[in-house]
């Protein structure tokens, strides 16, 4: 596989670690302040930017918009997932399996070639 192939998948799942971070990182703290939450949260996520722009401008060298987009969703599912349980200490039930394994199956149908 080619560097612009490699590229975007590294990318993404580095940038979903800070965006996840940015938006669910603060349920840890629920009496921290709205106020301090929001622009925290905004810095966090500038970093996820700083990763996923160049991840799509390199991807859509190879892959198509659609390909793109459905690369992100699995990504950023699978390190929820991992997040979830790790940072949050919450169970993953079997319907979010399930949810996860059809999320698969749609993958494979936007990478697949008819």
């Amino acid at each position: 596989m080619s560097w612009s192939a490699l590229a975007p998948i590294a990318l993404l799942m580095v940038s979903n670690v800070f965006m996840t971070f940015a938006w669910y990182g603060q349920l840890k703290f629920p009496s921290a302040p709205l106020w301090l939450v929001i622009p925290v949260s905004w810095g966090i996520a500038f970093f996820e930017y700083c990763l996923a722009v160049p991840a799509n401008r390199i991807g859509y060298q190879v892959y198509s918009a659609a390909q793109l987009k459905t690369m992100q969703e699995v990504i950023t599912l699978s390190v929820f997932a991992v997040f979830s349980v790790t940072y949050l200490g919450e169970a993953i039930k079997w319907n979010q399996l399930v949810a996860f394994a059809l999320l698969a199956l749609a993958a494979f149908f936007a990478f697949h070639e008819w």
